[in-house]
């Protein structure tokens, strides 16, 4: 299937690892060029050369997007090294954990950070190059269920989420009329190197209100975003997709099969 991708400059901030990892490749096996941004060079130079190595194209830049400066600059530096980006995939957050009730501002202030603000100084500073040039392009950022309902133990990252999800409705709203799209995906349980498998009783527990009774991988989320950023998405904007095996879709008050996961 033809993707639209070909040839398209694409940027993947958190491309080194898990979810972004996943989706450098397959744009990239889809002709994106991509440039991966990781705030390890070293990783983000391994996944560029992985591409580069099955006949595809990206390189590889180090950004630390919590500084507000050498996130800017180093978008600028992106688009005269690698060339003008037609569009961009955020994968970069961390939750911490910890009660509302006990939680310090500076952690509050950490997770609208790392989950929020950069993503607004990131998607801006790539819409105001798309409209200078008068292009259109496509947006992406990676959200969280816990965007959509509460986030017991991890409150300030949910209100982040939340936070982004609303953001991007309006981002929508204002960039349409020049072609900008801007939508979230919004993973549910995922298994990545940062949340691994739980062991047997743990997963059995997680997955009973997710009635496809798995958790997602980084390959399932990769697919809507390339989906997003594809061409077979021309009229959608603003929107949130839920990838989360379908736990967004049940009743809390009736547990699937009284909590039975079948092996």
């Amino acid at each position: 299937m033809n993707f639209g991708l070909d040839g398209k400059r694409i940027l993947v901030l958190g491309g080194g690892l898990g979810i972004g990892e996943a989706t450098v490749r397959l744009i990239a096996a889809e002709g994106a060029h991509v440039a991966v941004v990781d705030r390890e060079l070293e990783r983000a130079k391994a996944v560029a050369d992985a591409v580069t190595a099955r006949g595809g194209t990206a390189a590889a830049f180090c950004i630390d997007v919590l500084d507000d400066d050498a996130l800017v600059a180093g978008i600028a530096q992106i688009e005269r090294d690698f060339g003008p980006l037609d569009g961009m995939a955020t994968v970069i957050g961390m939750a911490a954990w910890g009660s509302l009730i006990d939680i310090d501002m500076a952690t509050w202030d950490a997770d609208q950070n790392r989950n929020l603000r950069y993503f607004f100084l990131a998607a801006r500073e790539v819409a105001r190059s798309m409209m200078t040039r008068r292009v259109g392009g496509s947006i992406v950022c990676v959200g969280s269920v816990n965007g959509i309902r509460s986030a017991p133990n991890h409150g300030a990252y949910g209100a982040a989420k939340a936070g982004l999800i609303n953001l991007v409705a309006t981002m929508a709203t204002e960039w349409s009329p020049f072609g900008i799209r801007v939508n979230v995906v919004a993973p549910g349980p995922i298994v990545t190197p940062r949340i691994p498998h739980t062991g047997e009783e743990g997963e059995r527990k997680m997955m009973v209100n997710v009635p496809m009774h798995r958790r997602g991988s980084v390959e399932d989320i990769a697919k809507a975003i390339a989906f997003f950023l594809s061409d077979l998405s021309p009229y959608i904007t603003g929107q949130t997709l839920a990838v989360d095996g379908g736990s967004l879709a049940t009743n809390p008050f009736i547990p699937l099969a009284d909590g039975h996961v079948p092996a």
